[in-house]
């Protein structure tokens, strides 16, 4: 640890954690951030990426999408990913409360100088989330939001390529830190192969 914070890859949320801040999401009526929040969970994009979105890469009205795909920012790579039911309805109820155009930003930014909020407000943001869920929030980040479906597909599957083709990346050796391979992981599939 240094001055505070914690040094090295933070681990994903686990799904007790999640439903707190859903649920304190649902309670206090925060719709922006409870969509915001949802597609963090389940979509792979990067922070700069989600708070670039705009209505028209996930929905068209208020209908919103199943799958989405996006130019990742960090790596104008393109990113397919899908937006579950619990996600499509935190979104709608959004774009419904603040009727944004297709071509507008998903989330705007509440100064007038910035189109969209900067990724450091959804960081501000997400700090906030981790927080009224009296979780640490030097123990998360906004990767770590990125990272949660991958590590809980990882868990199920120990499919690492699947893992790599939703996160869009290019090389497997950075796909491993993603998901929170353990040694422990690595140990358990080894002893499941016979030679």
């Amino acid at each position: 640890m240094e001055q505070g914070k914690l040094v090295g890859q933070k681990r994903p949320p686990e799904l007790k954690e999640i439903g707190t801040i859903r649920i304190r999401l649902l309670l206090a009526k925060r719709t922006r951030e409870l969509a915001m929040f949802n597609l963090a969970i389940g979509s792979k994009p990067r922070g700069c990426s989600l708070a670039e979105l705009h209505v028209r890469d996930i929905a068209q009205g208020n209908q919103v999408f199943s799958r989405a795909k996006i130019m990742q920012r960090k790596t104008h790579r393109p990113v397919q990913f899908e937006i579950t039911g619990p996600t499509r309805e935190a979104v709608a109820a959004w774009i419904s409360q603040a009727q944004p155009k297709s071509g507008q930003f998903l989330f705007p930014g509440r100064i007038h100088e910035s189109p969209h909020i900067s990724a450091r407000q959804y960081a501000k943001i997400a700090d906030r989330r981790v927080t009224s869920a009296g979780l640490d929030r030097n123990a998360y980040g906004t990767h770590t939001m990125r990272r949660t479906e991958a590590a809980l597909i990882y868990r199920r599957t120990k499919n690492l390529r699947a893992v790599q083709l939703l996160l869009g990346r290019t090389k497997l050796e950075s796909t491993v830190r993603h998901p929170g391979i353990e040694v422990d992981d690595a140990l358990v599939i080894s002893e499941q192969t016979d030679i």
